[in-house]
C-alpha cells in the first residue's frame, strides 16, 4: 500500500515543497480532514472511486474533488455517458489505487486509471492557496500549494455540477390505465 513516505519521496524527487502533517487523531476517511485540521472543507481534496459500466465494459474511474462537493454517481455517469455508475467497493479502491479505502491521495495513482478532476475545485481554489489531502495513512495528511497538486495530477477537468441527464423514459408522461 502507498503511504506518506512514498508520497514524500516522490514529491522530493519532483522538487515540490510540501509538508506531511501529523494529525492529532486518526482519520477514517478524507471527509474528516477539515474537522481534524481546522481548515475549510473547500481546501481539502478527496478522491472518490466509481465503477463505471459503458459500452459493455466495466472499469474504475477516480474523481478528484473538494470534500464538501464530492460528486455522486449520477453526475459521473452524465459526464461519461455511462449506463451504470456505482461507488467502488473498498476492495476495488484498494486494488485499483494501492491506497487504503477512504484515504486515497490524488498523487501516485496508476497510469491506467481514468482520473477526472471536478472543474469547481479548480475554479474555487487560488493556485497559491494550500490544500490538504489524505496520504493513505490514518494519522497523516499532505499539505501543498494547489498549483503543485493540479500540475502533478494527471486528470481531465470536467464539470460535475450538472443535473441528471434526461433519457427517453423521463420524457414520456406516465400512462393511465382505467
Amino acid at each position: 500500500m502507498k503511504d506518506a513516505l512514498a508520497i514524500h519521496r516522490w514529491l522530493l524527487a519532483h522538487q515540490i515543497h510540501h509538508e506531511i502533517v501529523r494529525l492529532p487523531r486518526p482519520l477514517t476517511c478524507s471527509d474528516e480532514l477539515p474537522e481534524v485540521l481546522g481548515v475549510t472543507p473547500g481546501t481539502c481534496v478527496c478522491v472518490s472511486l466509481f465503477e463505471v459500466s459503458a459500452r459493455g465494459a466495466t472499469h474504475e474511474v477516480a474523481v478528484v474533488s473538494a470534500v464538501d462537493s464530492c460528486p455522486g454517481p449520477a453526475a459521473v455517469g452524465d459526464v461519461l455517458r455511462a449506463h451504470r455508475v456505482t461507488p467502488a467497493s473498498a476492495f476495488a479502491v484498494n486494488s485499483a489505487t494501492d491506497y487504503a479505502h477512504g484515504l486515497v491521495c490524488p498523487l501516485l495513482l496508476p497510469d491506467d486509471l481514468t482520473v477526472l478532476v471536478d472543474q469547481r475545485l479548480l475554479e474555487r481554489i487560488d493556485p497559491d492557496d494550500f490544500v490538504h489531502t489524505a496520504t493513505g495513512e490514518r494519522r497523516t495528511a499532505l499539505r501543498l500549494r494547489a498549483i503543485h497538486l493540479f500540475d502533478l495530477v494527471a486528470a481531465k477537468p470536467v464539470d460535475l455540477s450538472t443535473g441528471h441527464r434526461r433519457g427517453l423514459a423521463s420524457l414520456v408522461s406516465p400512462m393511465r390505465t382505467a
